[in-house]
């Protein structure tokens, strides 16, 4: 992503961990659908951990693999955690060290939202896709998530994670006018539901607990930093949101997946 975008959950093994969770519980859900051919030549771009890589290399064993991360750290946690399966660059999207067209495939997950201007980047994308080359992107919506039991204070928590975030929590929703707007055509998207309750023990622990509140969580400092919230609201709101994941909570949201096709 570009350099200039601050990365608002930080990079600490914690959130190494979270990103892993998150990838694990949701990987039929995400990456079901998603299997490049053997040979096809695969860009991910923003891979960060490699927490998305590991599915990606999963489905696709036999494609190739590039992916590309402005973070040096993150690179080597995803090295680490693959291996010289991919091909790992450092890189800035908006300066892929690439040749035009040299890619069949790309695939971004999780990287729109940080950016403040998402359409220029897939715009820029374009280059590295060959004519017909398809692009996927994955993107969650934080305005997607309801739950019991209900709780306004909860609310202002996760409003604190919306606000602090550079680019736009919300931008799954949007991804159809964004991938329109920078060209791409036969752009498909679909709604991806997470739904958490006692019955779904794990989607429980590795979803509303591992990934959802430990996101949130992880904005304490900067929200209180910025006054958002005072710590007595704070610490309130974020009790309230836990309890959606203990016995008798409910949790929803959604991610959505968009398909397009380079011209």
């Amino acid at each position: 992503m570009d350099t200039a975008i601050r990365y608002v959950h930080g990079y600490s093994t914690t959130e190494a961990t979270r990103l892993g969770d998150q990838a694990d519980t949701l990987a039929e859900l995400l990456h079901g659908d998603t299997a490049y051919p053997p040979g096809a030549r695969v860009l991910e771009v923003g891979c960060g951990v490699g927490a998305q890589t590991a599915h990606l290399v999963a489905s696709s064993p036999e494609a190739h693999l590039t992916a590309v991360d402005i973070s040096a750290d993150s690179l080597a946690a995803a090295r680490a955690r693959i291996g010289d399966r991919v091909t790992w660059r450092q890189a800035d999207l908006f300066t892929l060290p690439f040749a035009d067209d040299e890619f069949d495939h790309l695939f971004v997950c999780f990287v729109l939202e940080h950016l403040p201007d998402p359409t220029a980047a897939l715009r820029s994308l374009r280059r590295v896709l060959r004519p017909g080359g398809t692009l996927t992107v994955i993107e969650g919506d934080h305005g997607s998530a309801y739950y019991h039991p209900a709780s306004p204070h909860a609310q202002r928590t996760i409003d604190c994670l919306v606000r602090l975030q550079p680019g736009d929590a919300l931008i799954g929703r949007r991804l159809h006018p964004l991938l329109t707007a920078a060209d791409y055509r036969d752009v498909t998207v679909t709604p991806r539901v997470v739904y958490a309750d006692d019955s779904r023990p794990g989607v429980v622990d590795g979803f509303t607990r591992n990934t959802f509140v430990a996101m949130v969580e992880g904005v304490r400092a900067e929200a209180l930093a910025a006054g958002l919230l005072t710590e007595a609201e704070w610490e309130r709101g974020i009790a309230d949101l836990r309890r959606t994941a203990d016995p008798g909570g409910t949790f929803n949201y959604t991610f959505f997946k968009a398909t397009a096709v380079n011209p």
